[in-house]
């Protein structure tokens, strides 16, 4: 039985402005209209109908979502920081021996790959079970297409009787030479971060050669939060004190160089990290100019330039080999060349205060969205969209009053002691102080115009009382 982990970590800032900090690539629709993590739940359903995931406690009710519009179940793992793949892989593990699973087999799959052909994906996985039944950790290299200076290869070996090959050495990302004499060589694979084991096997791994990262893990799992998921699933919340002391390491680093029993298995279907705007533009047909396409873009005089324009018309007009990427908030020009390059570009803006480095102007939010349209002095405005028989938390604010006028659907308002309905074209006004709470009570989404006005208009002036999402604590101020 293969348990399919899918890893959904990492930020994806090199696809800035698109992917951000709170809605980092794996969850952006990136491929049509779907997301890489639902495309990776859709791959890995066809190796089993019971998949975990393993993501970071800011991302708990994204991945449930898509869990539940993709029809997926399997416990949920909420990392409460980032300590990397060896960390998210043994609470996978642990997690799978603590429920009497010790020797069902693991598939760890990174949540922002894209694999369109799904059977071939599913069959060279299965051609790596015999060999992660006897003990091995198997690898799955992808057959190179290009001397690419982006991804790290995995050199093979001897044949071996179980499937796949010895591992002879990982390698990191060469220069242009060393690609160039790799790929002639012809035993060479990209490292797809892919691996299919035990939990047994990599637990044992661990304690051999990355001790401390699973002595921390183990503490986290001991003392976890544990609850439902409203049918999807358990979710899983590792102790945050121990979860911290535990190392950041890739299992590449941690495990898989000096570890003697791993195999790999080369596949040889399309495949794509998306992890920079040049993967991505990849993704789409070139016209007769080299010119690649996405929304309302327009390439005149023009050659090897990718335009992505979901919002408004954007022209490139006498350019050549430049990425355009339009954002309702923010744009990206660059040349080709400088796609490894845009990372730093986010931690720039991060440390001159752009709050575009980390968040878009819509929000996704557990009840549906906003988006933050206008601000001055003393006022914002936003749109607010709140799915059918969802609501916000019971709340008040300390800074800020708000009046509310409804565009679609109808809205149950609570103000104070007073619970009343309001329909498209009304209106109302929430004095500062004053307990509240907006709720869709219908079957089709709630659309409301938000104007804020008052002395503070941050996010953190929220004081909950109630709320649906467990998002209450003593005292607690955060984000709607």
């Amino acid at each position: 039985m293969i348990t399919p982990v899918i890893l959904c970590g990492g930020t994806g800032t090199r696809l800035w402005p698109l992917s951000r900090k709170s809605l980092p690539k794996q969850f952006t629709p990136i491929i049509g209209q779907k997301s890489l993590y639902q495309l990776t739940l859709e791959r890995c359903a066809k190796l089993s109908d019971n998949i975990m995931t393993v993501a970071s406690e800011g991302h708990r009710f994204m991945v449930l979502e898509a869990m539940g519009e993709s029809g997926v179940k399997g416990p949920l793992i909420l990392e409460p920081v980032g300590r990397n793949t060896a960390a998210a892989m043994a609470l996978a593990a642990l997690h799978q021996q603590e429920m009497g699973n010790g020797e069902n087999l693991l598939l760890f799959c990174p949540a922002d790959h894209f694999v369109p052909d799904l059977e071939a994906f599913a069959e060279t996985i299965k051609q790596g079970v015999s060999a992660a039944q006897s003990g091995a950790i198997v690898t799955f290299g992808i057959v190179p297409t290009f001397p690419s200076t982006a991804y790290g290869y995995i050199q093979q070996g001897q044949e071996r009787t179980t499937g796949g090959f010895e591992v002879v050495r990982f390698i990191e990302k060469p220069a242009i030479e060393k690609a160039q004499e790799l790929l002639l060589g012809g035993d060479v694979s990209w490292n797809a971060g892919i691996f299919l084991a035990t939990a047994t096997t990599i637990i044992s791994a661990l304690k051999e050669h990355a001790p401390e990262i699973l002595e921390c893990c183990e503490a986290a799992v001991k003392t976890a939060k544990r609850q439902s998921a409203n049918g999807l699933g358990v979710v899983i919340e590792p102790e945050k004190v121990a979860f911290e002391q535990c190392p950041s390491k890739s299992i590449d680093y941690a495990v898989m160089e000096t570890h003697d029993n791993k195999v790999v298995i080369p596949f040889n279907g399309q495949w794509s990290d998306v992890g920079s705007w040049n993967a991505v533009a990849d993704l789409n047909e070139p016209d007769e100019d080299g010119n690649r396409i996405e929304g309302q873009g327009l390439a005149q005089n023009a050659e090897n330039t990718y335009i992505r324009a979901p919002h408004r018309p954007v022209v490139a007009l006498g350019v050549k080999d430049l990425f355009i990427i339009d954002t309702a908030d923010a744009v990206l020009v660059a040349e080709k060349g400088s796609a490894e390059q845009v990372r730093d570009v986010v931690a720039e803006l991060e440390k001159q205060g752009f709050m575009q480095a980390l968040t878009h102007r819509k929000v996704a939010r557990p009840w549906g969205w906003y988006d933050c349209v206008d601000i001055g002095h003393r006022f914002q405005v936003k749109r607010i969209g709140v799915k059918p028989g969802a609501s916000l938390s019971l709340q008040k604010h300390h800074h800020r009053a708000e009046h509310w006028v409804v565009v679609r659907g109808t809205a149950e308002v609570t103000c104070g002691e007073d619970v009343f309905l309001l329909s498209e074209n009304q209106s109302t006004y929430i004095p500062v102080g004053e307990i509240h709470r907006l709720k869709n009570p219908g079957k089709i989404p709630l659309e409301m115009i938000e104007v804020q006005s008052g002395t503070y208009l941050g996010e953190d002036d929220i004081v909950r009382l109630d709320d649906t999402y467990g998002r209450v604590e003593a005292n607690d101020e955060g984000e709607e």
